[in-house]
């Protein structure tokens, strides 16, 4: 696993553990290469807890000591287990026993397996999110390094159809002083999975010490932004890759897009009239050359003048062929 050979284990009983047990067991999914390579003692240090809680955590799931966790994690390490570095090794090896074709078939079916289950299991969340979204005055959208993607079309989405979305990612460091306007009708779109963002998670705190709504995407209950969010949807990132896949995250924010347009379907209909005028006014999108074919041979015979007639900008789209 790219997340450290017992993280499922520790995710599981994540709840049900101690304060304590749960900063260690924190420290533990986040940083499975130190837990490989560093001392016991260095490990608590870093984690902010005693060495002897780390003893503890081992031996509460089913271990002799902190020695036999720290040996699963460093044959983790040796057999590639851990890490994108690791799982590049793994998938090269992979790709050459099932070939370019047999790696790339694993990868897709595995993407639409994802997608299959976030409809059996993430509906309601799903519908959820976008209702707090829909209702919101004004939506704050943040989402770093793979996660920028999901974030970004969800905003872009939202920008389409209202003036309500606002992307904190700004250059110069500058992002996130758009927070300082926002209020409790107002909402924050936060995504981020494994190994978690921190400028983000620091974002979506600041906006749960303020009272601010938050719906967040994220890939597991014990996550840092399932802990501070309202409205969680849960995405798996597996993948026979060596990264892990930001696909059913996408997707979820297409679905979103497409259902909170569908509750302003008029308000959308207009502000989408109006944004296509204005992509047409800057030549935006290019037209097909079928198209430009038929809108050519219905013209009347009069539009299509010479470069030197009245209508010069008709007679030199009439010449892109």
């Amino acid at each position: 696993m790219a997340d450290g050979p017992l993280s499922e284990r520790l995710i599981a009983c994540f709840d049900a553990m101690s304060e304590q047990f749960q900063t260690a067991a924190r420290y533990i999914i986040d940083q499975p290469h130190d837990v490989a390579l560093l001392s016991m003692r260095d490990q608590a240090r870093l984690a902010g807890v005693q060495p002897a809680t780390m003893t503890r955590l081992a031996k509460h799931l089913g271990l002799r000591g902190y020695d036999e966790l720290r040996e699963i994690y460093a044959e983790a390490v040796r057999t590639g287990d851990v890490g994108f570095a690791g799982k590049a090794d793994v998938q090269a090896v992979a790709q050459r026993r099932k070939g370019e074709h047999g790696l790339a078939r694993e990868i897709l079916r595995a993407q639409a397996a994802e997608i299959v289950r976030l409809a059996e299991s993430q509906l309601d969340a799903i519908v959820s999110m976008a209702g707090r979204l829909s209702s919101a005055t004004c939506v704050f959208c943040i989402g770093l390094r793979s996660s920028h993607a999901t974030a970004w079309h969800l905003h872009y989405i939202l920008s389409m159809i209202s003036e309500k979305s606002v992307m904190l990612d700004a250059i110069g460091g500058t992002g996130s002083d758009a927070l300082a306007r926002a209020s409790r009708t107002d909402v924050l779109f936060v995504t981020s999975v494994f190994p978690y963002t921190r400028v983000t998670v620091e974002i979506a705190e600041y906006a749960h010490q303020h009272r601010i709504p938050i719906v967040a995407i994220t890939d597991s209950e014990v996550a840092p932004l399932a802990r501070v969010a309202d409205d969680v949807v849960l995405v798996q990132t597996k993948s026979p890759s060596f990264f892990h896949t930001m696909t059913p995250a996408f997707a979820v924010a297409e679905v979103l897009g497409a259902l909170i347009a569908g509750k302003g379907a008029e308000t959308a209909r207009e502000s989408l009239l109006r944004f296509d005028a204005h992509l047409a006014g800057f030549h935006t999108h290019l037209k097909s050359r079928a198209w430009t074919r038929e809108a050519r041979s219905s013209r009347p015979a009069s539009s299509t003048t010479t470069k030197t007639g009245g209508k010069r900008g008709k007679a030199i789209v009439s010449n892109q062929d």
